[in-house]
């Protein structure tokens, strides 16, 4: 563990407001009925993730899943691939618990805890070919940028989560901070960018196009992917690892 690692252990920001928000019927029901089949509590060893997900050859996780709908369509189009959602607000987590079910995914399971300390302490070190970070809180106040989860302990971490070749895969509609999390990102040694030092990729097919950013793009608003791998040119699965 580095030493930005051990400080976001030891004083952790947290870089989220667990809001309650409405909660529909329907999704409490989900939440009550479906959370012991695909709900997961972080607790003294990593997962095993293999045998979590049976038969799946490949393990991604999204941070901030929201509602879910981004997640339930990738865990559709890849039911080899193993997909931990980490979400802290109940409704977004009951709607995804919903879908699973509708659809039969079995290849989604869901934590609903601070994402930071469900990757430090549930999940093993080089386990994951993915790790999705879609449009998380922008914390667009200057007082309040240090709350911003993008932040050089929190990208060592993930590093330390993903498999040689592995994918970071973050994206913002916040040109402020897509910025800073270019910065922070090249900041960290062992990344490979996939469009080249100092440039965003275009939006790839793997990640859907939700509602709400078609809405922005034709009101004009932009969007910032970037691709990042972790350094290492004999392993590289996981850039079709959930296509």
């Amino acid at each position: 563990m580095s030493a930005d690692e051990q400080e976001l252990r030891e004083r952790p920001i947290r870089s989220f407001v667990r809001r309650q928000g409405r909660i529909t019927p329907a999704q409490r029901d989900a939440f009550d009925s479906l959370w012991a089949g695909r709900g997961l509590e972080p607790g003294d060893a990593p997962l095993d993730l293999p045998l979590l997900f049976p038969g799946c050859t490949a393990f991604v996780v999204e941070i901030g899943f929201g509602m879910g709908h981004t997640l339930a369509e990738l865990a559709g189009r890849s039911p080899q691939t193993g997909f931990v959602g980490i979400e802290v607000h109940r409704p977004g987590v009951g709607k995804l618990l919903a879908m699973a079910e509708e659809r039969g995914l079995q290849n989604i399971r869901v934590f609903c805890h601070d994402a930071v300390e469900v990757l430090d302490r549930a999940i093993p070190d080089a386990s994951l070919d993915g790790l999705l970070l879609f449009f998380p809180d922008p914390w667009h106040k200057k007082r309040h940028h240090k709350r911003r989860l993008v932040q050089p302990p929190f990208v060592a971490l993930v590093q330390r989560k993903l498999k040689p070749g592995g994918l970071f895969h973050l994206a913002t509609d916040w040109e402020d901070y897509a910025r800073q999390m270019l910065e922070v990102v090249e900041s960290v040694p062992g990344w490979v960018n996939l469009a080249g030092t100092g440039c965003f990729s275009l939006r790839p097919e793997s990640r859907p196009l939700t509602r709400f950013e078609q809405r922005g793009l034709r009101l004009g608003h932009g969007v910032w992917d970037l691709l990042l791998r972790k350094g290492d040119d004999q392993a590289n699965s996981a850039s079709t690892a959930f296509r």
